[in-house]
């Protein structure tokens, strides 16, 4: 877990930043996502994060789409301790487009018997992803938070 940022940002920089569209992060993503870790044998120990949503974190007002995964870490007695998150949020200047997207998350597990690509399908059929799969971000983040 401890490499996991610089394992994304290694899959993002393949990627040239002056055409960079979120469906190249998408499946850069995804990359990252589908690399195994050693984490607790917990339920939802290792998750995917897709959300969407107008933010004012730092300033105005932005349309965010935050990938993110989440590691649980445990203690010395193999109980919960905290959740650490890799993050790689994309910034977008607000339009009433994006606005009207309103806001959106699912997750995904490793253990939960489902299928990475048939969640990352289902995620990419949304009307939501074709109003932003082709825009160009303002910002691009990649960070790692406890929680």
């Amino acid at each position: 877990m401890d490499e996991a940022v610089g394992l994304l940002e290694g899959e993002l920089s393949s990627l040239a930043v002056a055409d960079l569209v979120p469906e190249d992060v998408w499946f850069a993503f995804l990359r990252f996502g589908g690399r195994l870790f050693h984490v607790p044998d917990t339920p939802d120990a290792d998750g995917l994060l897709f959300q969407y949503g107008t933010y004012a974190f730092d300033g105005p007002a932005t349309f965010t789409l935050d990938l993110a995964r989440q590691f649980e870490v445990s203690d010395s007695a193999g109980d919960h301790d905290h959740y650490v998150q890799v993050h790689c949020e994309l910034g977008y200047r607000l339009t009433p487009a994006l606005e009207a997207l309103g806001s959106f998350h699912s997750w995904f597990f490793h253990d939960a018997g489902t299928d990475l690509e048939e969640w990352a399908q289902g995620l990419t059929e949304r009307a939501a992803w074709t109003a932003i799969r082709r825009l160009k971000p303002t910002e691009i983040r990649v960070y790692q938070e406890r929680v």
